[in-house]
């Protein structure tokens, strides 16, 4: 249950309070706002909630009590009605300026690196995406650099100035990758990998939770609640296709999920149609589909030399198809009231 609170409250109304959630076996979790405080009470039984919301709503400072039906809590929308904003040295995810992440999928040298997150930056991008452990259906194909990967992204940063995100695989490797990454990606396959969302919920780096490719939207947003439910609120959640009949492209973008996710959610929500769609022919025109839906950024791929690329090269795109999706996105940002 939700419990609103005054403008006026002041600290110790707000630790009285937690202190009779907590005494009766809840867990607490506070969101302070510019005008408004709001405390989640995690774990009520549905049986009790109405005699504790009756009980909550005599004290003073208290504005009103809201339960929720769901079974995600803090990630849901009555949570914090405004939405989230999240920053990322200086870069905002949920923010008026559509956020846009782009680099290769995979870290396959420096030169290779440091050439595309020059030009990315250059056209606009505001964060860097790169994969130093990378998933692979087949146990033969290209894992990726590991920790030296890490430091070719760190290196890029420095140079750059812009945040780095990369995918984090194993709880084992979270402590390693958080001293070098800005944002942490937990990928589709690991989007059910409980014990990695608690080990990333520890953390108090922003996470990016893809959706997995057969979960629906109320999966999705439990796993977010998995994280949150742990401490760490700064979450970003990113719609990258499901897996449904179609074999023209490698997945289908959900583009309901967009403004289902706004509905139901005040997280940020960024798009992969990369991912979504497996063929950088289609990926500028879901990206403006995404924007022009609600998304607040989009996660690209692009790369030198896409026929030569080590992974995904099919849905990458070359600097002058990035340069493209850049000057088509911007109209329909500002469109719907956004910049880009």
């Amino acid at each position: 249950m939700i419990i609103v609170l005054k403008p006026t409250v002041t600290d110790e109304q707000v630790t009285e309070i937690s202190n009779i959630l907590q005494s009766r076996g809840l867990g607490v979790h506070l969101s302070r706002g510019v005008e408004t405080t709001i405390i989640g009470a995690i774990g009520a039984l549905d049986e009790e909630k109405a005699e504790l919301a009756g009980q909550l709503g005599t004290l003073a400072y208290v504005d009103r009590v809201v339960p929720i039906s769901k079974p995600y809590k803090v990630v849901a929308r009555a949570f914090r009605p405004e939405g989230t904003t999240i920053s990322v040295r200086g870069v905002e995810i949920g923010g008026r300026r559509v956020c846009v992440m782009a680099g290769p999928c995979t870290i396959e040298s420096e030169e290779m690196l440091l050439s595309t997150a020059r030009f990315v930056r250059d056209q606009g991008a505001t964060i860097l995406r790169g994969g130093a452990f990378k998933p692979s259906t087949s146990p033969y194909s290209f894992q990726g650099m590991g920790e030296e990967g890490l430091k070719l992204l760190s290196a890029a940063r420095d140079e750059t100035g812009l945040p780095v995100i990369t995918e984090v695989m194993d709880p084992r490797d979270v402590e390693l990758v958080c001293r070098y990454a800005d944002i942490l990606q937990i990928g589709t396959r690991n989007m059910t990998n409980f014990t990695l969302l608690r080990e990333v919920g520890q953390s108090r780096t922003p996470v990016m939770l893809k959706r997995g490719w057969a979960s629906t939207i109320e999966e999705w947003l439990q796993a977010a609640e998995y994280i949150a439910s742990r401490g760490n609120y700064q979450i970003i959640l990113c719609e990258r296709g499901i897996r449904t009949f179609e074999t023209y492209t490698r997945n289908t973008f959900d583009l309901n999920a967009v403004p289902a996710i706004k509905e139901l959610s005040h997280l940020p929500l960024i798009a992969d149609p990369a991912h979504g769609t497996g063929r950088w022919s289609l990926v500028s025109a879901v990206a403006r589909g995404a924007v022009a839906a609600g998304a607040d950024g989009i996660m690209v791929e692009v790369h030198p030399t896409p026929q030569a690329a080590l992974k995904d090269g099919a849905q990458s795109l070359t600097f002058p198809t990035f340069s493209k999706l850049m000057e088509g996105l911007r109209p329909v940002a500002e469109a719907v009231g956004r910049d880009c």
